[in-house]
Formats: structure tokens, C-alpha cells, sequence
């Protein structure tokens, strides 16, 4: 792909795999600020040279090709400016290309969500991290691993045995291997959650405090997705203090609007 304003004649012989681009240099730069790959306030003296510029749009050209847009390019140059330095080989990060949507049978519209939310996907060894990660995630039952979501990107892009970690837990504090499995695969954002910091103290809140049984955890697996300090024992301390039990999707579901005119 070319520049937008790019104007070349039909060619007459099979067009390389890295074209020549023909706008004037100015035009080039003036093209890389627009895209937020060169700062726009950049001074002349720290303008690349053309053949830096060169490599740059070629890169650029690849990444359009798998399904990148201009607007994306100003995110990926701030999270990953590698990519557009003048070492950088392409051939590198084709894999991931390939891998999202062989493996993954993601659009090109998906691969490029995934990229965009989580860049680093791009230097992601398939062999090691990706792949047995997916087989992994849908062994557990987690579905829609292609949606374009910040949650799947990184989910995708994270190492199994940070995966097993959570089910361990889960395990731990009486699940069996397929109820722990079940519960990622209808709650995949506990894998972003961290077990001392997070997990442990909403269980042992919801044991010990609210007296709550791992049943109704199961039912419930979102209970973990809600804040323990602004949500979960403020409306527990609520509805203790007018002698209220309720189930926990009732009492963390609702707005605080609905919730505390409901139990005034």
C-alpha cells in the first residue's frame, strides 16, 4: 500500500516486495507526523534521513497490509518504536500475522484489534506463548478468543503457566479442576487478577465476614470482578445493618441508585 498521496503509473513488471517511494521527502515527513510516528514539533536537525524514512513507510506499507490503520499507528509507535527503528525486519512479527488468523481464525478487522489493544502480541514467539496458550484457554472452555477486547488481546498473549496459576488457586480453595475450569471460562478476566492483592482477601471476605458458601460463589463466579472496598463491603455492611440477605448477584448487579432506595 501507498501513501495517500502517492501517485504511481501501472506498472509493468511484478511490484516489489518493498517499494520505492517516489514523493518528494517533505512530503514523506509531513505524511509520518500526520500518522504520529514522527513527533510533529520535531526540529529539522532530528528528522530521519531519507533512507531512514524509506524503511519506516515500508514497515508501514506491511502493516497495512495486515490490517492496520493510519490511526492505529500513533499507539503503536509510542508502545512499541522498535518497529519503525531502521533494524527492524518485518519478517519478525509475520508469524503473529499468521498465527491470529490460522490459528486463531481471526478477520483481519479482529487481528487488528488484538494488535492495536496489545502490541506486544507483535513479539509474541508463537512456538512457546501464543499457541500453547490458545490450546490451553479452549481447553478451558473460553470462547470468543478472537474478539478484538483489551481483555482477550492479553489474555492471549499471556504464558500458560501464568494461567495455571489461577486455576491452582481456584482449586485451593475447594473448586474441582472442571468447576475451576468452568468458572475462567464464564469469568476470563480473574487471569488479570492478582491473587494475594485481589482474589484471596474477596474470598476470604465472602467466608468469613459475609458467611457466604463457595456454592454461592460458583453461581456467581463475577463476584470476584467487583471491588471489595467500594462495592462488595460497603453494601455488605448495608444490608447487615437492616438484617437483609440477598444473593450476591442482587446485591452487586444492581446501580447504587436502584440498590440503596431498594434497602433504605
Amino acid at each position: 500500500m501507498l501513501l495517500p498521496s502517492l501517485q504511481l503509473p501501472t506498472p509493468k513488471t511484478p511490484t516489489p516486495l518493498y517499494l520505492k517511494f517516489r514523493t518528494s521527502h517533505r512530503e514523506n515527513i509531513r505524511y509520518l507526523k500526520a500518522i504520529g510516528i514522527i513527533d510533529p514539533n520535531a526540529k529539522a536537525r532530528n528528522l530521519p534521513s531519507p533512507q531512514t524514512v524509506d524503511q519506516v513507510l515500508a514497515t508501514i506499507n506491511f502493516l497495512k497490509s495486515k490490517g492496520i490503520h493510519d490511526q492505529d499507528f500513533s499507539r503503536l509507535a509510542f508502545l512499541c518504536p522498535q518497529v519503525f527503528s531502521t533494524n527492524f525486519d518485518t519478517s519478525e512479527i509475520e508469524p503473529v500475522f499468521d498465527f491470529l488468523i490460522t490459528d486463531l481464525d481471526a478477520s483481519v478487522e479482529e487481528s487488528r484489534g488484538l494488535v492495536v489493544n496489545c502490541p506486544d502480541l507483535l513479539f509474541s514467539n508463537v512456538e512457546y506463548c501464543l499457541r500453547p496458550t490458545l490450546e490451553y484457554l479452549r481447553a478451558l472452555g473460553v470462547e470468543k478468543l478472537n474478539e478484538p477486547s483489551k481483555q482477550k488481546a492479553f489474555l492471549l498473549n499471556t504464558r500458560v503457566e501464568r494461567l495455571k496459576v489461577k486455576i491452582r488457586f481456584l482449586r485451593s480453595i475447594g473448586l474441582r479442576y472442571e468447576e475451576a475450569a468452568s468458572f475462567c471460562a464464564r469469568m476470563p478476566s480473574i487471569f488479570g487478577y492478582n491473587i494475594d492483592d485481589n482474589l484471596r482477601p474477596k474470598y476470604e471476605f465472602l467466608v468469613g465476614e459475609m458467611e457466604r458458601s463457595l456454592e454461592e460463589l460458583k453461581e456467581f463466579p463475577q463476584y470476584f470482578g467487583f471491588s471489595l472496598h467500594k462495592r462488595i463491603a460497603p453494601r455488605h455492611w448495608h444490608l447487615k445493618q437492616r438484617n437483609v440477605r440477598i444473593k450476591l448477584n442482587r446485591m452487586l448487579l444492581w446501580g447504587d441508585e436502584r440498590f440503596y432506595s431498594k434497602w433504605k
